[in-house]
């Protein structure tokens, strides 16, 4: 079976089972899992040129704002959590964020914080607006309708100003982990090792793609919030040893170069920077032997991660190596991402590993078959993720 066949599969039983499809089951919206499944939609758009794919992923997007961005069901509260009325809730749907889509509601002001509870507790995470954002901005690549740009980028100013703070010590930005439904508090106050990396990073593909919108306004440019977690990232460690985190530095270190051919960002010194934290990742993560584990002690969806992320270091060499002309110092970037050639084997072995049936009976799949299943098919299909078309 060819992997445009197997990704089809996957995303029709997804849609299916999330409430996706027309008279399916009720809909099950979750914010990381629906960003890459429309990307997932976009791509399969693009590899059988069928247009119903592309109504799929625009029909998700609508979802996810009717379920997301507005309260929960069970809640006290009603209506779109911007607080907007109806008419202007439509309009603007990310202007109040959006939920994580946690099966429990979110812990209420006062109660004990329960680490173990907090997971399945709803409320709002940066790292998975971030996400949203970059699906809102793939789609409007896509189909060139700006409007969901300019929804990622409303996004992006409401996440940026609800979720960072000047610290009262050090006086400078900070970041909140986890917010509130209604953003008016935080549930978790550290601040993610890679938030304010996704958040900059985000805001710059934003504004490359709102260049040439004709109906953008002054208030929605991104240059303060830029400016801000450029701050953040100075002299940050990037280096993580866990298998998504390490997907995710090399994803960032692709769209770095992509901008930088793109949009003439002149962050060279950025891109060897998270391909040297990457690197040091991976020798780290080959050192515990999770890969050998057996599946019941393993999350696919993080080993998914690293996979799709490793699948950017053919596409960065080729990059630089046909624009010579963005990339001072081309030659040391081609020898860091050789570095990465003895893991270039892991992509199909997660691959291969996860897409094997009995792998999938395990109780890691199954109670997470999801988010499992659509990384799964972006590392199947990577572009509509990865390359900003």
């Amino acid at each position: 079976m060819n992997d445009t066949i197997k990704i089809q599969e996957i995303m029709t039983a997804f849609a299916d089972r999330t409430g996706l499809s027309t008279g399916s089951h009720a809909s099950k919206r979750y914010l990381w899992t629906d960003a890459f499944s429309v990307c997932n939609f976009l791509e399969l758009f693009h590899q059988t040129g069928d247009e119903q794919y592309k109504q799929t992923a625009f029909a998700l997007v609508d979802q996810v704002h009717a379920v997301l961005g507005r309260h929960r069901d069970i809640d006290s509260r009603n209506g779109w959590i911007s607080g907007l009325d109806e008419k202007e809730g439509k309009l603007h749907p990310t202007a109040g964020g959006l939920r994580i889509g946690k099966k429990l509601n979110e812990r209420k002001s006062g109660e004990p914080y329960d680490e173990r509870l907090e997971w399945d507790q709803d409320g709002q995470y940066f790292h998975y607006l971030t996400k949203w954002m970059h699906a809102l901005n793939q789609i409007a690549r896509v189909s060139g309708n700006r409007l969901y740009n300019r929804w990622a980028i409303e996004l992006a100013k409401t996440a940026h100003d609800k979720f960072t703070y000047t610290s009262p010590t050090s006086q400078t930005k900070q970041m909140y982990w986890k917010m509130s439904i209604d953003l008016s508090h935080p549930l978790v106050f550290s601040m993610g090792q890679h938030d304010a990396l996704d958040g900059l990073l985000t805001y710059l593909q934003l504004m490359a793609t709102a260049v040439d919108d004709p109906d953008m306004s002054a208030g929605l440019n991104l240059g303060t919030e830029i400016s801000e977690t450029m701050d953040m990232c100075e002299n940050v460690n990037w280096f993580t040893n866990d298998s998504l985190g390490i997907g995710g530095l090399l994803t960032d270190a692709f769209k770095v170069s992509q901008l930088i051919v793109r949009s003439n960002l002149q962050r060279t010194e950025m891109l060897s920077t998270l391909l040297h934290s990457a690197r040091k990742g991976v020798d780290s993560f080959s050192l515990t032997n999770t890969l050998n584990y057996p599946a019941e002690y393993r999350l696919a969806f993080r080993e998914l991660g690293l996979s799709i992320g490793l699948q950017t270091i053919e596409k960065m060499k080729l990059m630089i190596q046909q624009h010579p002309e963005h990339f001072p110092g081309q030659q040391s970037l081609i020898s860091e991402l050789a570095d990465f050639s003895p893991y270039l084997s892991l992509i199909e072995k997660i691959k291969r590993y996860w897409l094997t049936a009995a792998n999938q009976q395990s109780h890691t799949w199954t109670e997470h078959i999801d988010i499992n299943s659509v990384m799964l098919a972006t590392t199947l299909g990577p572009d509509g993720y990865l390359l900003l078309r």
